[in-house]
């Protein structure tokens, strides 16, 4: 059972077996239907298209951030029509090295099913080892899948706001150094953090070929704040709650429980003026 990473290879020689479930996650923030049509230009064979919009979480509200955790009963019943079920291995994938597919990943554990893996190094890596593709949409079967979402796993808006006081959980933010200290905003109408957030970008969990460091090297990373806050305490953030994901598995990765994620995060946080915003280092 694969928990946590696959690599290309093992992937490639399970391709044929039915008990495997594979999920292309790519998508772009500024282009909507673009990881779509590449789904279908060119995907691993099998792979079954997961929009992060339409089946990894739910319409905008005004309330909301920029992807509100998805509705538990229609993400349940879509992965059953996909065909998965409590003997599936199931592995995700997309091509921003785990950004959007830690999120299927996050999802599938907080539904109790551990046989997830993230495909290390994504399409890239099974693309320039030169491995099969295909732009067939494959034959679904429906199973009968039911789950019931730990709903423990994320942190409201409220309950951030009452930390602020409380300080019984440390908020890290892994959006880049820049966003989080305010000096560029490229996505969101306000920039800053969140009072008393640490920054920790997502992009220091993988090495210069876009894999995910080793366990060793991920222990190191998270040493300080592991130090001063278990990972029952700490809770991550980004700018919608997807990408918090990324930090959450390379916690997993690196042997320690599964922290929990704002999932509401910075565009949540931002929607009213009321919310106070920190700029610069603290």
């Amino acid at each position: 059972m694969y928990k946590t990473l696959i690599k290309a290879a093992d992937l490639n020689s399970k391709l044929d077996d039915s008990n495997w479930l594979i999920f292309d996650c790519r998508f772009d923030l500024s282009d909507v239907s673009k990881g779509q049509r590449l789904y279908a230009d060119s995907h691993i064979p099998g792979a079954i298209y997961a929009h992060l919009d339409d089946n990894l979480s739910s319409p905008i509200t005004d309330d909301s951030g920029r992807h509100p955790m998805p509705d538990i009963e229609k993400l349940v019943n879509w992965l059953a029509t996909c065909g998965l079920t409590r003997q599936s291995q199931v592995v995700v994938y997309d091509d921003s090295f785990g950004a959007m597919s830690t999120r299927l990943w996050w999802l599938l554990k907080n539904l109790g099913h551990e046989a997830v893996a993230v495909l290390d190094g994504g399409w890239q890596c099974w693309v320039n080892q030169g491995l099969i593709v295909d732009s067939k949409s494959p034959v679904l079967t429906a199973s009968d899948f039911h789950a019931e979402f730990n709903e423990s796993c994320i942190v409201t808006t409220k309950q951030v706001i009452s930390n602020l006081q409380a300080h019984k959980f440390q908020l890290v933010d892994v959006r880049t150094h820049e966003r989080f200290i305010g000096k560029a905003e490229p996505i969101d109408p306000v920039a800053g953090h969140i009072p008393g957030a640490i920054n920790m970008p997502l992009g220091d969990n993988l090495d210069e070929k876009g894999f995910f460091k080793t366990t060793a090297g991920l222990n190191t990373l998270y040493s300080t704040v592991n130090e001063q806050w278990p990972p029952e305490q700490q809770v991550y953030m980004c700018g919608s709650g997807v990408t918090a994901c990324h930090s959450v598995f390379a916690l997993t990765l690196a042997g320690f429980s599964l922290p929990r994620i704002y999932a509401g995060s910075w565009s949540e946080w931002i929607r009213y003026d009321s919310r106070p915003v920190a700029t610069g280092t603290e």
